[in-house]
């Protein structure tokens, strides 16, 4: 049965689909069978992975919708260089579907994409949720189809703004949605060592969330930025650079933190 960890922050640019992009890449070369649903309305996930959004393409958005199935929308992005790693696209349409599951009866809107997610959890070791940046439907619907949430937090000033917003959000959802859900793991993002500001950052992420922060950190890396104009995951583009090795640490980390 399928880890599934929705990766979120309200906060925009922090690197969240970054992360679902090259985490999921890296469990997928560590041999697990990995599925990434692209659930933000933006479709960066799914335009950083090469995969072209035609209007015939069927996505989570019809997913969302109860037209389609899950496992009829999965694709696979590179077949030859990573046969373990699977995608579930969206389009922008996403935003107008969440409008729609806003009128279904409540709690049923909470739980749509739980309930898509275990038609397909045992096929795949493990499920990555791209959340968008905001408390919203389609955001609650992430949390409450998770076991594990994992939260980038940039290293610059307004780093921790909102960050306590979600966290009661979270423990909302603990206690009337799913009680199971865990915080995985604290992930520093677009870290520079060289800098006070960043290591001042990263010192208070972790007074604040003590040893729920992961060992790594993600730097900032001209080659990170390039690889989604090329459509492909870090390990793709430049797996030598530090981002890739960072990226591969903290798949490394996850999967320890998930035995």
């Amino acid at each position: 049965m399928a880890k599934v960890i929705t990766i979120t922050n309200q906060k925009g640019g922090v690197g969240k689909t970054t992360t679902s992009v090259n985490l999921a890449f890296y469990l997928a070369k560590a041999g697990k069978k990995t599925l990434l649903i692209d659930f933000d309305p933006q479709g960066n996930a799914t335009s950083g992975l090469g995969i072209d959004q035609k209007d015939s393409m069927k996505t989570i958005v019809g997913v969302m919708l109860g037209e389609v199935e899950l496992k009829d929308v999965i694709v696979q992005p590179d077949k030859k260089k990573c046969k373990k790693l699977f995608v579930a696209p969206t389009t922008v349409e996403l935003a107008d579907a969440e409008v729609s599951m806003g009128g279904l009866e409540s709690p049923d809107k909470f739980f749509v994409l739980k309930r898509a997610v275990a038609s397909v959890a045992k096929d795949y070791d493990y499920i990555i949720i791209d959340s968008q940046p905001s408390l919203s439907l389609l955001t609650v619907n992430g949390m409450a189809a998770a076991n594990y949430l994992l939260l980038p937090v940039q290293t610059e000033f307004f780093a921790l703004q909102g960050v306590a917003d979600l966290l009661h959000t979270v423990n909302d959802i603990k206690k009337g949605i799913n009680p199971k859900l865990k915080l995985l793991g604290v992930l520093a993002t677009m870290y520079d060592k060289r800098t006070t500001l960043s290591s001042d950052v990263l010192a208070k992420i972790k007074g604040y969330f003590k040893d729920k922060v992961f060992d790594t950190q993600i730097p900032r890396n001209v080659r990170l930025a390039e690889a989604p104009s090329h459509g492909v995951p870090i390990g793709m583009y430049d797996r030598f650079s530090k981002g890739a090795k960072a990226y591969k640490s903290l798949a490394d980390e996850v999967l320890e933190r998930t035995k």
